[in-house]
């Protein structure tokens, strides 16, 4: 009997990174679990096949988060599928990297549709899914630029700010329902986006995170993977409307950003 046995767990962008770390650590501890995909179809059943092939349970949909129509077809579809619905982890987001100058109206509203309307859509979703399911558990993902400014993340950083607070918002109406909604804030994640990110800069930067950490290396996918099972499991059932930062430290100093900036 795993920590998540029986329960029904969504993870949206889990078809790679922190979203597919999450989704293969849940099957392990027994939730039956669907893999949210956009275009990463194939990424999406490689990493089912991989859930399946170690005894797990998984199902992998896909949605654009950007079109209401779709989220409430992924719904429909968990409805349908699996009669209910115990986990929601908001993992999925995009960006255009772009300084505030030259950002267009349609980066800005794109952002903002996919992390944070879709976000809002897929609650008002998910949450009849939960009721009458003993505890249900909301998660969001936020990041570290948004306590901090880093080059070209304005957009990003505020829409993930705007998940922060609307997390907490979450907690104080849903709490009477018994759903708890807590945010995960990671640092510096050794992922494919952190990589397209920091383009050719990424070996340099990995080393002066690595110094400027108090843990002394780069957080890895699976680091943030553990703190949202916690978040999901009967553990954290008095904890609720917080964000917990996973960074290794990072936030303890500014370091490397700061060396970024001035490179600019």
């Amino acid at each position: 009997m795993g920590l998540l046995s029986g329960k029904v767990a969504l993870v949206t962008g889990s078809s790679r990174g922190i979203g597919r770390a999450t989704v293969e650590m849940f099957a392990q501890e027994g939730a039956t679990v669907i893999v949210h995909y956009h275009k990463s179809a194939d990424l999406a059943r490689q990493a089912v096949s991989q859930i399946q092939s170690q005894g797990g349970q998984a199902l992998a949909i896909g949605a654009d988060f950007e079109d209401p129509g779709a989220i409430d077809s992924l719904f429909d579809e968990i409805e349908s599928t699996m009669g209910g619905l115990d986990i929601f982890m908001a993992n999925a987001a995009a960006t255009a990297f772009k300084s505030i100058l030259d950002l267009k109206p349609y980066h800005i509203n794109r952002t903002f549709q996919l992390t944070f309307d879709g976000l809002v859509h897929a609650v008002q979703r998910a949450v009849p899914l939960m009721e009458g399911r003993r505890a249900g558990r909301i998660i969001t993902v936020s990041g570290h630029g948004t306590p901090f400014t880093l080059p070209g993340y304005a957009t990003i950083g505020a829409a993930k700010g705007a998940v922060e607070t609307f997390t907490r918002y979450l907690a104080y109406e849903l709490g009477p329902k018994g759903i708890t909604c807590n945010g995960i804030a990671p640092g510096v994640i050794d992922t494919d986006s952190a990589r397209y990110y920091m383009g050719e800069r990424y070996l340099a930067f990995d080393r002066e995170v690595r110094q400027q950490t108090p843990l002394g290396r780069v957080g890895r996918p699976e680091d943030v993977a553990r703190v949202a099972l916690f978040l999901a499991s009967p553990m954290a059932d008095f904890v609720t409307g917080q964000i917990l930062r996973v960074d290794g430290g990072l936030t303890l100093t500014s370091g490397p950003f700061e060396n970024m900036k001035t490179r600019n």
